[in-house]
Parts: structure tokens; sequence; C-alpha cells
């Protein structure tokens, strides 16, 4: 059986990592915590970070084509196709599959609400955003799933964010042929293009009858919390 985990502090398996020792997510739930917890315990060299699983989850979720969720699911422990997550105990199974299912669900329906809610680290030392851990599990989620994203409108808003998220993706791997100006503004408005893209993306999937996802666009009031997961009112983050 997995073990009670909640003795482990909020920083949970971050705390391995000395870089990442001072991260934290604001507010996050106990269920959410207890994911980011056992996804340390799987026998990985470099397990995912919680929110390198968000990041995962989206490019699933905005991808345009449907992907099983035989598909999409094992690759988070490094698995193959259907296989079961590394648990002795069926019961330990069917919990973390539920709850990495569960987490899929959440982004899912706040994409369909217009409000998507990535789960960005934040560092406690100076509250700058830890956009580049979620944008590379994205980027594990596009490659995984590499074959459809050519069904994107290559004339369109959704390429445009694609194209937006791939230039996100070079710049947190060091690969983007921009100067250093360019990158430091793209560093601030990270977290903000992030929201807009995927929910860009999300709205431009095709669907099997032809249409478009619906999304319900969702306004942000100033006062209401960043929809970049900062922590901060709107009008004290990205809308200033």
């Amino acid at each position: 059986m997995i073990a009670d985990l909640d003795g482990y502090g909020e920083l949970g398996q971050k705390a391995r990592d000395p870089q990442q020792a001072t991260a934290s997510m604001p507010k996050l739930p106990s269920r959410l915590r207890r994911l980011d917890e056992i996804l340390a315990d799987l026998p990985m060299d470099d397990p995912m970070l919680l929110s390198e699983l968000d990041g995962y989850l989206t490019a699933v979720a905005v991808h345009p084509q449907a992907i099983d969720q035989a598909a999409w699911l094992p690759p988070i422990w490094g698995g193959g196709h259907g296989e079961a997550p590394p648990f002795d105990d069926p019961i330990d199974v069917q919990m973390f599959a539920d709850m990495v299912a569960a987490r899929h669900q959440e982004v899912v329906r706040d994409l369909a609400r217009g409000k998507p809610q990535p789960l960005f680290d934040i560092d406690e030392r100076n509250g700058e955003v830890l956009w580049e851990i979620w944008i590379d599990g994205f980027a594990m989620g596009m490659e995984a799933h590499a074959e459809g994203w050519d069904a994107v409108p290559g004339d369109g808003a959704a390429m445009a964010a694609l194209s937006s998220l791939r230039t996100l993706v070079d710049v947190a791997g060091d690969a983007a042929e921009l100067d250093s100006a360019e990158i430091n503004a793209l560093c601030d408005a990270a977290p903000g293009l992030i929201v807009a893209d995927i929910r860009t993306l999300y709205a431009g999937q095709v669907r099997p009858d032809g249409g478009a996802a619906a999304v319900e666009v969702a306004k942000v009031g100033r006062n209401d919390p960043c929809p970049c997961g900062s922590g901060r009112k709107h009008k004290k983050c990205c809308a200033a």
C-alpha cells in the first residue's frame, strides 16, 4: 500500500532537488499535495513534479485529437500503452490512476469554462512564477503524443497559440533563437501567455461533428485571483 505521506510537508518531492527546494504552490489542496508526493514515490530516476504533470495533462487536453487514457497515462511513469502504474498493491494502482484522471478532468473542465488554472510553482524567495516547470511537462505531452498536431489550422488563432507555446518550450530549454531582451520579455509574460494560449488552443479543437470545442468565455475581474496561478490579484499581476 502507499504509505501515509501527510508528514512529508508541503514541499513534498520538490525538496529532493536543491534547485527547487524553495518552490511551492499557493493554496494547494490536500488532494493535489498528496498526488505530488505520490509522484515522487514512483520508481523512476526523475519522476514528474506536479507542475510538470499539469503541463503534460494540459497538452493531452488541448490535443487536436482525442487521446485514450490507456495511451496518455503510462508515459507519466515511463510505461507503455495500457501498462498499469508501478505499484505492488492493486488498490494503490487504481488510486493513483484515479487521482491523475481526476486532475485531467479538472483541466478539461476549466478549459471548457474558458478559465484554465495551470498549476505553477512559485519561488518563495521572490514570488516569481516558475512557469518553466509547467512548460516542460507540456513539451513532454507534445512529444509523447506527437501525431495529430498538424490538424491545428495553420492560418488561425489556434496555430498562433501553438507556435507561442512552442516558443516558450524553446525559451525554457535555452533553444530559442531570440536576443536576451526578447527572452526576458517572454519570461515576464509567460504565465499569462500560457493561460491565453491553452484557452485558444482548446477552443480551436475540431470535434467529430466538425464544430469547435465549446468554451465559456470567463471574464477575470481586476480583484480576482490572477489566472496565471501566481496567487496575486489580477490587477497586480498580468493585468498590471
